[in-house]
């Protein structure tokens, strides 16, 4: 469990990051990519973007040996520029504490690449190799859908605004994350491994919203400092690219097509709102205009509902037919059956 201390000053001190933070969404969408054992729905996009890195973003591995990186890449940029400098300018000593943490000393300690011990001298050439494999990797994986992340952020914004306004901070704050709960000036996270006490002790905290990174939350705890809190905006797929660069998109709308696509086998209406980010009666009424045009096939089981791709919608997108007998549109295209499933329950 994590468990985050507030004293009255940090009550005071708590604050939305009112724009997305690029080198951050990217370390998460990154960490998400190469991390094992991910929920299956994010395979095709994992496997997109490991293949489309390129050999320039290569050097991004070496900062993270044994999945540690070290906390000098934590920055809050507004833009991308921003965070490169803000990364350059960091303290030489802190950069040193951070790769010796990182790689280690002493017999266990990891064998470290030509450029990354001139990084440790202080060497620009090593520092330009940081900032080129990270414009590599953003240019890559997030400058296709960063008006999408935009959008995404102005919204959970707003809704945290709202929810605030309404109800109170405590409120917004356990909104943020369910099963959490603010007591006696400890906000309890349900999950996070290991477990963590975090105090805060006036300096604050900052909320950042990830939506490349399903599970959480990420935590940037350093001295003298604000803490971060990045957490994952709700569970579902990664950003898509707007509809202008997903043909499917530009024909059937991004929301349908994102429902297609997350159709690799079998899911529920409950689990394509949550992961679209929809209600379940928006998810709903997508899959009756998919299944009515013959693209989605659904069935009941005990109180149920669950959809399938049929064999034309694999056509249309994976360019293959599915395999008989998995959602090849041998079912009714009549009226859905009701869903009456409880919108919070898988």
């Amino acid at each position: 469990m994590l468990r985050i201390h507030f004293t009255a000053d940090d009550f005071a001190r708590v604050r939305f990051a009112p724009r997305p933070a690029p080198l951050q969404e990217l370390h998460a969408a990154l960490a998400t990519a190469v991390a094992p054992h991910r929920d299956p729905l994010f395979g095709r996009w994992r496997g997109r973007v490991l293949r489309a890195l390129p050999a320039a973003a290569d050097p991004l591995a070496d900062l993270v040996p044994a999945g540690r990186a070290p906390y000098f890449l934590d920055v809050l940029g507004d833009t991308l520029a921003d965070a490169f400098d803000l990364v350059r300018a960091t303290g030489p000593e802190f950069v040193r504490e951070e790769l010796v943490r990182v790689y280690g000393t002493g017999p266990g300690s990891l064998p470290a690449p030509h450029w990354i011990r001139g990084l440790y001298a202080g060497e620009e050439a090593s520092w330009q190799t940081v900032r080129r494999a990270q414009r590599a990797a953003y240019e890559t994986v997030l400058a296709p859908v960063w008006p999408v992340i935009q959008d995404l952020h102005r919204e959970e914004f707003a809704r945290h605004a709202l929810i605030t306004a309404e109800h109170g901070l405590a409120a917004a704050l356990t909104a943020l994350a369910p099963g959490s709960r603010l007591d006696g000036g400890v906000w309890e996270w349900p999950a996070a491994v290991p477990p963590r006490e975090v105090h805060l002790s006036g300096r604050g905290l900052v909320l950042l919203p990830t939506f490349h990174h399903p599970s959480g939350p990420l935590l940037q705890d350093l001295p003298a400092r604000p803490v971060v809190l990045t957490y994952p905006a709700g569970p579902a797929l990664p950003p898509v690219p707007d509809d202008q660069d997903d043909p499917l998109a530009a024909v059937l709308g991004r929301t349908r097509a994102n429902l297609l696509r997350l159709l690799t086998g079998p899911l529920t209406t409950t689990e394509l709102a949550r992961a679209l980010r929809v209600s379940n009666a928006t998810a709903s009424a997508h899959a009756g205009a998919l299944r009515a045009a013959g693209l989605v096939a659904t069935a009941r089981t005990g109180r149920s509902v669950s959809h399938e791709r049929t064999a034309l919608a694999s056509l249309v997108v994976d360019g293959r037919p599915a395999a008989v007998g998995s959602g090849g549109g041998t079912r009714s295209a009549g009226p859905e059956p009701v869903d009456t499933t409880p919108c919070g329950k898988r």
